[in-house]
């Protein structure tokens, strides 16, 4: 086990699938050399700068792009700069990568739309209301897209790389205050399901559901 920060832990996970499958592509403004908005993407263009693409200041562009590659059977990691900009590409959600599953029929051999659209989500870093809110509520209706609210950076990183090898189109909801919080992480490759729960501690007389920042509190 090794102690890291959640940055990290999702900057590992990306060039870890990367490496192990050339076809995995992070996309969004200032991803490259910039290092992201949050600094979450720093250095990962140097070692891999066929798969690091910076794009315009387009959301609708960027989900564009990563539907399409998807439909190509490439792995997309679309980085918008706040989860309050997936407004913006909301058509993308809503009609086009969440259903183009099953319009195209799920059971086909190789179908699939793996866009795995990571937004950094919640207040806390002095940014305006538009740039502040948690949004996680309002995608989890959308039927075809799966949700990720991870709180460690060990569900950070594991709950990242089991996304990304997958088939489906998944949210990953990333509090902004996190970035920061160091957390343990297991050595070596490892997965962490969509839809489990984790236990940290065991009772019997009150429940307790968190998620994000409310966990690490």
């Amino acid at each position: 086990m090794r102690k890291i920060t959640v940055s990290q832990a999702i900057n590992e996970a990306l060039a870890e699938e990367i490496a192990l499958n050339k076809e995995v592509f992070v996309i969004g403004e200032d991803v490259g050399k910039f290092g992201g908005c949050f600094g979450v993407t720093a250095g990962l263009y140097d070692k891999f700068p066929d798969n690091i693409i910076d794009t315009p200041i387009s959301e609708t562009a960027i989900m564009g792009l990563a539907a399409g590659g998807a439909y190509m059977g490439m792995k997309m990691v679309p980085e918008l700069m706040f989860s309050d900009f997936a407004g913006v590409a909301m058509d993308y959600l809503l009609n086009q990568i969440s259903k183009s599953r099953y319009m195209a029929g799920m059971q086909a051999e190789g179908n699939e739309c793996c866009v795995v659209l990571r937004l950094p989500n919640g207040a806390g870093v002095t940014a305006a209301a538009q740039h502040s809110q948690c949004i996680e509520a309002l995608v989890m209706n959308i039927p075809g897209l799966k949700i990720a609210i991870p709180s460690t950076a060990a569900d950070y990183k594991g709950m990242l790389k089991y996304a990304i090898r997958g088939k489906d189109p998944v949210v990953f909801f990333e509090h902004k205050l996190a970035y920061g919080v160091k957390g343990e992480v297991p050595d070596g490759d490892y997965l962490i399901p969509l839809g489990l729960a984790d236990i940290k501690r065991q009772g019997t007389d009150v429940t307790v559901i968190a998620t994000q920042m409310m966990v690490n509190k």
